[in-house]
């Protein structure tokens, strides 16, 4: 006699036993994908910030190279289109610090000045770059 309560005549506990196994080896899978997935998101913030403060190292030596070579090593006054140049690589540092410390050397009044805020803007540039 048939069970009407168990269609294909087998033992209930076999039965259950068949869709345990898939729902756990599911279930396994969606933890170890979901902590995966935590895992990678975590990597993905450290090398955004990672490549960040790179691009921002490389911008700040770029502006210290051509304020060397144009600034520095001058051996005429600076023209116009350097200066231009100049104020608009330090604008593109977007770094309200080293802005303030450049415009304090573009308005030094004497030589004195003008050396002091060199060093104090080099300076600042070196502590601005990060090491990895």
């Amino acid at each position: 006699m048939l069970n009407s309560k168990n269609p294909l005549n087998k033992p209930i506990a076999s039965s259950n036993l068949f869709w345990i196994i898939p729902v756990l080896i599911l279930l396994v899978c969606v933890v170890f994908f979901g902590y995966k997935y935590f895992v990678l998101q975590k990597e993905l913030e450290t090398t955004k910030v990672a490549l960040k403060i790179q691009r921002t190292n490389e911008k700040v030596l770029e502006f210290a190279k051509l304020f060397i070579e144009k600034v520095l090593k001058a051996e005429t006054e600076v023209d116009f289109e350097t200066r231009l140049k100049l104020e608009n690589a330090v604008k593109n540092l977007g770094d309200e610090e080293i802005l303030g410390r450049w415009n304090k050397f573009i308005e030094s009044k004497t030589e004195s000045d003008a050396q002091e805020n060199v060093k104090n803007l080099l300076e600042l540039l070196v502590d601005k770059i990060k090491i990895q």
